[in-house]
Order: structure tokens, then C-alpha cells, then sequence
């Protein structure tokens, strides 16, 4: 098993968003479409980097934890952080930002 540095950031960063929102694997797994009987056990492996989710799946699994799929695959975590506060504003709010 590969040790959390060299975790694939999708894998670290599933895990934080999960955890922050409060959601079990299962629940998670679930909400994204996985048959029950696995869902658990697919979040586990995509969290553990074992197996990486289908863009399809990534797309379902962000949608439930409220962040864009790029988040997940922001190398640096800062960007990732921008990602997420971005996503969060109002498009309003990113409309005035932007002018």
C-alpha cells in the first residue's frame, strides 16, 4: 500500500472532500451511482489510489461533494484551494470580479 505523500492527489484529495463534508464511503458511493453492495469498497480503492475513477464516475462523485472535477486534479494545493473557492461564488459574484 503507498504511503499518503505519494497518494495519488485525486485519491488525497476525494478523501478531504469526503471527510469534510461528512459523508461515509458507502453514502458517497451510493449518491455517485455504484451498486450498493461495492460502493464502499470502490470509494476505498479510489481513495487508496488502487483503482482511479472513470471521468464519468469523478464527475458524479464532485457533483455530491459540490466541487469541480478540476479540483481533484490541481497538482499544486493552493490552485486547488482557488478552484474550490471559485466554484463556491455566486456567478454573479464572479461576473463583478470579473469586470
Amino acid at each position: 500500500m503507498a504511503d499518503k505523500g505519494s497518494l495519488p492527489i485525486y485519491s488525497r484529495r476525494l478523501r478531504e472532500a469526503r471527510e469534510a463534508r461528512d459523508i461515509s464511503q458507502r453514502t458517497l458511493g451510493i449518491e455517485a451511482g455504484l451498486d450498493e453492495f461495492v460502493a464502499s469498497t470502490r470509494v476505498n480503492r479510489y481513495e487508496k489510489g488502487v483503482h482511479q475513477p472513470d471521468l464519468q464516475t469523478m464527475q458524479r462523485l464532485a457533483a455530491i461533494l459540490k466541487l469541480p472535477v478540476a479540483y481533484f486534479y490541481a497538482e499544486d494545493d493552493e490552485l486547488a484551494q482557488l478552484i474550490a473557492d471559485f466554484k463556491g461564488q455566486s456567478k454573479g459574484k464572479r461576473r463583478r470580479d470579473r469586470s
